[in-house]
């Protein structure tokens, strides 16, 4: 039936100190305009603000500069072994990671296989000349990273069989990076196990500054919050990367939206991209960068930055990218041992547009999902028990929490909420009367087999922290997704009604 898009209920900014959004295009030739600063004060009504032009952006200060370039043409020009690319341009990149998973890690084996041969090592370059050896092998086995995640909690023998299929190939090639699950009763069993793709990159280490990461998951665009070029690609192109470690993308033109002022308490960066959505569209950044830039922005922790690029597909983006600065190396601290190194736009090489907010009237829910790569972090229960335990009170539908990966389930049941006198996410929830956490997985947010936990099986209204809302995205045709962030998702299943989180925040 249909499909929504919200955030409290409407996905807005609202002046708390001067928070605005600018949006601009490298590829456009029309001069930006502005509004003046909202400075009303809080209220039940829903305003948008844009702050005037903000000042130049620093220059990148590694190399010379002969033609001012973007965040995400700079990586192009450094994986392509090019002084200087353009948007539109087509270029023959080096991949730094590709990442792979049990829904497309089988075709993508099935291609690699078939066009490389038995025999086949590698094709190296783009000269295609195939030296004959024993067995075919992947062009680099510690830059390809395989990550079953989504069909996984379930009695279906064909997704049980593809996870097989990435076993098997894993261990004939010697992939270094392969995140096995063989007991399916128990998930902590699987040492190995990680959960969710996306996050599971950023807490393996697998995301790095001014790299090339390509995924066959169109959400791999999450990983463009570390400042580099990460973005999803079919079977055939995954099949093609697994030998020859190149892929042949056209360069992106770049959106830079500027996002500046304090956030108000009761949103979070699911709302400031659901908003930013909302008013350019779901085809309003096909197939260019979106690069977030501002004070907002630099607030942000690398999960909330991490939201904000998930969900750039969503409107088209070829790929969303966030400056790395000293959150982002000081996430990466423990993390990857890798060197690596940060581009940063050039200050003239962006122009163009505006931003708006529209509201969404209380809509009467049957139940309310928390989990995803894009809400399923630790941070997003954080922020869902904040709401609960200022509230006090019970939820009034069936409220599911899938976390993403194993180390996020641990930090539910670890972790003390801040403000609780030590309590743990899980201890809340179950005061709230909540499921209790389900196994890490992509769980309900693709639908799956119709034993996959939280599967909407019948024609229920859900308020969702996923990313996607289309009919029959989490199973059945007719039922209806509300997206949201963990604040709105938790004040609606508090009420039963999609709720303004300030009822309780406030």
């Amino acid at each position: 039936m249909a499909s929504f898009t919200i955030s409290p209920p409407s996905a807005s900014f609202i002046a708390k100190k001067d928070l605005g959004l600018s949006a601009f295009s490298s590829s456009s030739s029309s001069p930006p305009f502005s509004a003046p600063k909202c400075k009303k004060s809080v209220s039940k009504k829903i305003v948008s603000v844009m702050a005037p032009q903000q000042s130049e952006r620093m220059p990148a200060t590694t190399g010379s500069v002969k033609t001012a370039m973007t965040m995400t043409e700079k990586i192009f020009a450094r994986a392509s072994e090019e002084p200087q690319v353009s948007p539109g341009e087509n270029v023959w990149v080096n991949v730094d990671v590709l990442m792979t998973h049990d829904i497309s890690g089988p075709g993508s084996i099935g291609i690699f296989k078939r066009e490389f041969g038995p025999d086949a090592k590698r094709a190296h370059e783009c000269a295609f000349v195939v030296p004959l050896v024993d067995k075919t092998s992947v062009w680099d086995r510690e830059k390809v990273v395989v990550i079953p995640d989504h069909y996984i909690f379930t009695e279906d023998k064909l997704a049980n069989r593809n996870v097989d299929i990435l076993r098997d190939f894993c261990n004939d090639q010697d992939i270094k990076y392969f995140y096995d699950i063989k007991d399916l009763g128990n998930y902590k069993a699987n040492p190995d196990y990680k959960g969710v793709c996306h996050v599971a990159l950023a807490q393996e280490g697998h995301c790095r500054p001014g790299e090339v990461l390509l995924g066959t998951d169109s959400h791999t665009c999450t990983a463009g919050a570390f400042g580099q070029f990460a973005t999803g690609i079919g079977n055939t192109d995954a099949g093609f990367v697994l030998g020859t470690g190149k892929l042949l993308l056209k360069v992106p033109p770049t959106l830079k939206f500027v996002i500046d002022g304090e956030m108000p308490d009761y949103l979070l960066a699911k709302d400031l991209i659901l908003q930013i959505i909302g008013e350019i569209s779901v085809a309003g950044a096909t197939y260019k960068s979106m690069e977030f830039v501002g004070t907002t922005v630099e607030s942000l922790t690398m999960e909330e930055r991490m939201t904000l690029c998930n969900m750039v597909i969503e409107a088209g983006g070829k790929n969303g990218v966030v400056p790395a600065d000293s959150t982002t190396f000081k996430y990466l601290e423990d993390k990857t041992s890798l060197p690596y190194e940060p581009v940063y736009s050039d200050a003239q090489a962006s122009l163009d547009n505006r931003a708006l907010a529209r509201e969404c009237k209380d809509v009467k829910i049957d139940r309310v999902y928390i989990g995803s790569c894009t809400g399923g972090k630790t941070e997003d229960f954080m922020a869902a028990a904040k709401v609960f335990l200022a509230s006090g009170k019970k939820v009034r539908v069936p409220t599911f929490l899938v976390p993403a990966t194993g180390k996020v389930w641990m930090d539910l049941y670890t972790l003390p909420v801040p403000g609780s006198g030590g309590k743990t996410c899980s201890q809340i929830f179950e005061e709230a009367g909540c499921d209790t956490p389900a196994n890490p997985s992509c769980g309900a947010c693709m639908g799956g087999p119709r034993d996959t936990y939280a599967r909407m099986n019948k024609p229920v209204v859900c308020v969702s922290t996923t990313n996607r809302n289309f009919p029959g995205r989490m199973g059945h045709k007719e039922g209806q997704i509300y997206l949201a962030s963990p604040y709105t998702a938790a004040a609606s299943a508090l009420t039963g009604f999609v709720t303004d989180p300030r009822e309780f925040l406030q």
